[in-house]
């Protein structure tokens, strides 16, 4: 998944759908300083909404990830940014991203 991948550089295709939440750290170098970032991975279902949302305050930035596969991943987007919008700091950063490059043959979006 895009966690494993960001943080620790490892990539598997048994990957699994996130149950509830996710979360690793891993430090970059900005500007000349080393950050530590924390990164959480919430779970997209329905189910887990209540779950996710108390994990977006105090997030400096976000990530809404869609599968190109499937359409109804990217529908979806529109009600987690009013979900961020909703729970989140006002002045979250916030960006899209097309995930799954590598099904680029079943793209939907």
């Amino acid at each position: 998944n895009l966690l494993s991948r960001f943080t620790r550089n490892e990539f598997t295709l048994e990957s699994k759908s996130t149950i509830g939440v996710e979360f690793a750290t891993r430090s970059i170098q900005v500007d000349g300083k080393t950050l530590k970032a924390q990164i959480w991975d919430t779970a997209g279902q329905e189910r887990y909404r209540a779950i996710t949302s108390a994990y977006y305050r105090g997030a400096v930035g976000a990530l809404l990830v869609y599968d190109i596969a499937k359409h109804l991943t990217y529908d979806n987007a529109e009600r987690w940014l009013q979900e961020l919008r909703d729970h989140a700091d006002h002045n979250i950063v916030i960006m899209l991203v097309g995930n799954k490059r590598d099904l680029r043959h079943l793209r939907a979006v």
